[in-house]
């Protein structure tokens, strides 16, 4: 192992804190594209799939959970889904309710990212009934816990992205923007452009890497053509992002902060934000919808439209990109994430190795995880 842990006593202690007999929140019947919130905690007597989503309110997890019901189901495989409404907690009984219920497999979209801890429980769990797991979308590993949860034992797998780089992809693309179009994003003519950002969760890598990188790779590009760093519209603050304490990367979240920096940042006092970087587009989505209660963003052509830049691609933001109303977004392929997990499970249900014919996909070879399958990133380019 790559990190000094005794997973014997790991897998001990958390035995003696097993919890038992958790009913799940929401599921479905074994299956397919059913919903019944009463199911009878009885075993099934067929090779079932259970999903487990951390939030169904999330609009790139939604894409998700569509892509990957409708592939179970061309595959021929039933499934039990699960939302944890965004708590650890109601997840872990969800999965013992799964586990009881008979699962031949787990596929889940942990609460918890970038938790350790949250993590190895769920593979202590499976790990008890022989049981494989197939993590996805969130960060299971802590920086420097790499392995720890991946090399738990060998039916563990994580279907994800590389963390930096949908930060990179989004700072190019910002950067690129600025560059283009710099004078008339400037609106007081300071010769520097202010900005926000809207950090989704604290913890998450991926929120971690689009804050660092959206901006620090936009700074590079507008140092070579000549302009000055970007400037955080609030010179106080100490983070220079402003955080969705729930840690649901939401749209509210979003909408909130920019109304009340209105208040003290707007063109009146000649200081208003000319740049809104977001984590997610359900953020972007938010930001554009607290502009357009003030008159910007309007895609009327008449009105200034503040650039607002996104990540994942989610059909709200392409219509709102389409309509001018929005900047730019960067493809997080719900579509690929989905058909990667539905092979991992039919691999299992097929009695072949989970990885067997997974070669295509990008592994982590920094901390030599062959069990760690990343799906590309891309910017969005509209039709």
């Amino acid at each position: 192992m790559k990190k000094v842990r005794s997973k014997r006593l790991c897998i001990c202690l958390l035995s003696c804190l097993a919890v038992i007999g958790t009913a799940a929140c929401s599921q479905s019947q074994p299956q397919p594209q059913t919903d019944d919130q009463n199911t009878p905690a009885v075993k099934t007597d067929h090779y079932t799939a259970a999903v487990f989503y951390y939030d169904y309110t999330d609009a790139y997890i939604a894409s998700v959970r569509s892509k990957l019901t409708r592939d179970l189901v061309n595959a021929g495989i039933p499934y039990m889904e699960y939302d944890a409404a965004s708590g650890q907690s109601l997840q872990n009984g969800q999965i013992d309710d799964a586990i009881s219920k008979g699962a031949d497999i787990l596929i889940v979209n942990i609460v918890q990212s970038g938790s350790t801890d949250a993590a190895d429980a769920i593979c202590l769990k499976a790990y008890h009934q022989d049981i494989p797991v197939i993590f996805f979308n969130r960060p299971v590993e802590a920086d420097g816990d790499e392995g720890v949860v991946l090399d738990y034992y060998k039916d563990v797998a994580f279907v994800g992205t590389d963390p930096a780089e949908g930060g990179h992809i989004q700072g190019a693309m910002i950067g690129n923007y600025l560059k283009d179009h710099y004078s008339e994003v400037d609106l007081n003519g300071d010769g520097v452009i202010s900005y926000t950002l809207f950090k989704g969760q604290a913890a998450n890598a991926e929120a971690i890497y689009r804050t660092k990188y959206s901006v620090e790779d936009a700074d590079a590009i507008l140092e070579e053509a000549g302009h000055p760093p970007l400037k955080y519209f609030n010179e106080k603050s100490v983070d220079k992002f402003q955080l969705d304490l729930t840690g649901k990367w939401s749209a509210s979240a979003a909408h909130e902060y920019m109304m009340s920096n209105f208040a003290g940042y707007n063109e009146e006092n000649g200081n208003m934000i000319e740049l809104i970087i977001c984590n997610n587009d359900n953020m972007a989505e938010g930001a554009v919808k607290a502009l357009q209660a003030v008159g910007y963003n309007l895609g009327s052509g008449t009105c200034v439209t503040i650039p607002v830049f996104g990540v994942d691609a989610t059909d709200a933001a392409r219509q709102l990109i389409a309509e001018g109303k929005m900047t730019g977004t960067v493809v997080q392929d719900a579509e690929g994430m989905a058909e990667c997990i539905c092979r991992l499970t039919t691999n299992h249900e097929q009695g072949l190795d989970l990885l067997e014919g997974m070669e295509e996909y990008e592994r982590d070879t920094e901390h030599g995880l062959n069990s760690k399958l990343y799906i590309p990133y891309e910017e969005y380019v509209p039709e």
